[in-house]
């Protein structure tokens, strides 16, 4: 039984979708003032970790991430450089549907813009008025807190804590600062304004996800996700004017990702350690490398970002891609050995067992990694044949292709299980000594090894990719740099 750690209630609960293999998931998306930094993608890969085991799970998952392109900082930003909202987002919006490919991410299934929806936005605010939970001021409109007496649920803010009668007109604002908050706001020079029934004005950030979560997966849905960040105001917020606008409820599981931290420290450009995913690219790591850190760590915890850790994320992924090379050099024939079938029954249980327990990534790494030390110890020992190295190499790219998404062999993502047997026996990895290789090769190599000592690792980076194309395939690890030869050169 999948279970999750539901904010809502502060306890692990079993997981029943309202409709039976059904699951309606929104997922907040970026506000695209700015590129996304490794913060937000660590909460998106946390998402992709947790729509993935739903499929794996033979459950359909109907998915929402919204696209924030009108609030507070959008607004300034497009001021700032005097362009127009759609002229200032548009880069960002198509630098983070770039990041999420080359993450390798599943699309969500709607990405609705906030510009586009504010039809939706001003029948919600509609219905609070009618409903007496919104008030207007100063020609803005506000929701009312203390005529909502479930407000502070999912924060675990108490009523008699607010403070009521102040009012806020920021989209975002600190637990301190509990008040009243804008649904609609009054024009201000420089600002996008809507001529709407409600009032010309534009949307306070908050109803943007109520009116379009609504819209896309019905009044009432199954999973809302984001990062701890959004607990509140946000999702606070969210849920008041969504239940008082519809007199339903408006999520039954709600999952928070962990802050990411840079060397233990709150990620700031002042402190030189904000880093983008084409920071971190350019420093010459590949992208699932940053994936599988991204993923590895349970989502309800912390992650500390360092190189290291990046490092140690790059040596575990080299060690899926390893054990995958190897079991290409399988020749023995014969039957299946038991043992290595009850290896990887004994595998898809743990691994099943750890992510329907509230996502347990490590507890599902560890069976997968027990497997590989397991089967090593059997090659090593001439005990397997090439019906089980061709089993083990499905099974190893099922689960990449469900669940983990780091392509550990640099094969297309869409790999097909049932061919992968043909892929291994297709192509033989040979390990050869560094004299074997051409004399051009190995000058490449050095030039790769010294654009690393200068920090070029932009240069290294190409240099890695261009001895790839030519089938010589490096790896860096902590005693050197290993190369394989994989084949023929890709043409």
């Amino acid at each position: 039984m999948i279970r999750f750690y539901n904010t809502l209630s502060g306890k692990v609960e079993p997981f029943v979708p309202l409709e039976p293999g059904i699951v309606k998931l929104y997922t907040c998306g970026p506000t695209v003032y700015d590129f996304s930094h490794i913060g937000n993608w660590r909460a998106y890969v946390f998402e992709d970790l947790l729509k993935r085991f739903l499929l794996f799970s033979g459950i359909k998952v109907s998915h929402v991430m919204n696209i924030t392109d009108v609030d507070d900082k959008t607004i300034n930003g497009a001021h700032a450089k005097g362009i127009s909202l759609e002229e200032y987002t548009r880069p960002f919006i198509e630098a983070f549907e770039k990041d999420r490919d080359t993450l390798g991410i599943l699309p969500a299934d709607h990405y609705p813009r906030a510009t586009g929806h504010i039809r939706e936005m001003v029948d919600i605010i509609k219905l609070l008025l009618e409903k007496g939970f919104a008030y207007r001021k100063d020609g803005s409109i506000y929701f009312a807190i203390d005529k909502f007496p479930a407000y502070g649920r999912l924060a675990k803010i108490h009523l008699e804590d607010l403070r009521p009668g102040s009012r806020g007109d920021a989209d975002e604002y600190e637990k301190e600062n509990v008040h009243d908050f804008a649904l609609w706001k009054a024009p201000k020079e420089g600002e996008p304004v809507w001529e709407t029934e409600i009032g010309p004005g534009r949307p306070g950030w908050h109803v943007e996800c109520s009116a379009m979560s609504s819209k896309y997966l019905g009044r009432t849905f199954d999973i809302h996700c984001g990062g701890v960040d959004n607990i509140f105001p946000h999702h606070e917020n969210e849920i008041a004017q969504s239940e008082a606008a519809n007199g339903v409820k408006f999520v039954n599981y709600w999952l928070h990702c962990h802050h990411l931290v840079v060397d233990g420290e709150k990620m700031a450009k002042s402190k030189g350690n904000f880093y983008t995913l084409r920071d971190v690219l350019d420093r010459g790591y590949d992208p699932r490398e940053v994936r599988f850190l991204l993923l590895s760590t349970h989502y309800r915890k912390m992650l500390n970002f360092t190189f290291d850790a990046l490092e140690q994320a790059r040596a575990g992924r080299n060690r899926i891609r390893d054990f995958s090379f190897d079991l290409r050099d399988v020749k023995r024939d014969g039957p299946a050995n038991p043992e290595v079938t009850q290896l990887i029954e004994t595998a898809r249980a743990g691994l099943i067992a750890g992510l329907e327990d509230d996502l347990n990534i490590s507890e599902s790494l560890a069976a997968l990694f027990g497997l590989i030390k397991s089967a090593n110890r059997l090659l090593a020992q001439g005990s397997a044949s090439r019906a089980d190295a061709g089993n083990l190499a499905d099974f190893v790219a099922m689960i990449d292709e469900n669940i983990l998404g780091i392509n550990p062999t640099d094969v297309p993502l869409r790999v097909d299980p049932a061919k992968m047997r043909s892929t291994v026996s297709d192509v033989a990895i040979k390990v050869e000594s560094s004299g074997d290789l051409d004399l051009e090769i190995q000058k490449r190599i050095d030039a790769r090894q010294k654009a690393r000592a200068e920090k070029n690792f932009k240069m290294a980076d190409e240099i890695r990719k261009e001895l790839l194309d030519s089938g010589i395939l490096l790896e860096d690890t902590k005693d050197g740099v290993r190369w394989k030869k994989v084949g023929p050169a890709r043409t």
